[in-house]
């Protein structure tokens, strides 16, 4: 486990392999909670070997500046993630941004803590000068949450991802390190 950003009440750390049993945990007690915001997923998923297998996946890709995700560490638990994927650098300088937080622990500002916590390093450490937010229209708390740090609204993609068998509608939010322009 390593300390990226620490909060008011939060650790924001990348975890190894060695922390998968922190991570079963909160994919196994968020299980219905996450299910109508994220891909279908199969029982495998739920089981300490694919979690495992994941967590050695975003090494890599932490490493070769592909992603960087960040768990949410809160009394001890991990109660939410932040991933920032698809990182383009070049004249983009760009990234998605991905993030869910424990069904238990909704409107205890903990994930725009979070959030708050990891955009400076996003913008001054990384460098990159845009993070973009896809979010279906249905998800309020969630548009409520970037809203509230400044993203802005570019539009609307259609049919942007396919979840639990439907292509759902995403509104494209975004906050420019205004600092690079």
């Amino acid at each position: 486990m390593k300390l990226l950003v620490k909060t008011e009440r939060m650790s924001l750390v990348i975890l190894d392999r060695s922390s998968v049993d922190l991570v079963l945990d909160y994919v196994i007690r968020n299980r219905t909670f996450l299910e109508p915001w994220e891909l279908e997923r199969n029982e495998a998923y739920f089981t300490k070997d694919y979690q495992a297998e994941q967590l050695e996946q975003e090494a890599v890709k932490i490493k070769e500046d592909q992603m960087l995700k960040v768990w949410m560490l809160f009394e001890e638990r991990i109660v939410g993630s932040i991933a920032l994927s698809n990182i383009v650098r070049g004249a983009f300088q760009s990234c998605h941004l991905g993030y869910r937080m424990d069904g238990k622990l909704l409107n205890r500002g903990l994930m725009t803590e979070g959030l708050k916590a990891i955009i400076p390093y996003v913008f001054d450490e990384m460098k990159l000068h845009r993070i973009e937010a896809n979010i279906m229209p249905r998800n309020a708390a969630s548009l409520k949450v970037v809203e509230k740090l400044g993203f802005y609204e570019e539009g609307l993609a259609l049919k942007y991802l396919q979840i639990h068998g439907v292509w759902e509608d995403h509104i494209h939010m975004v906050l420019r390190n205004t600092a690079m322009e």
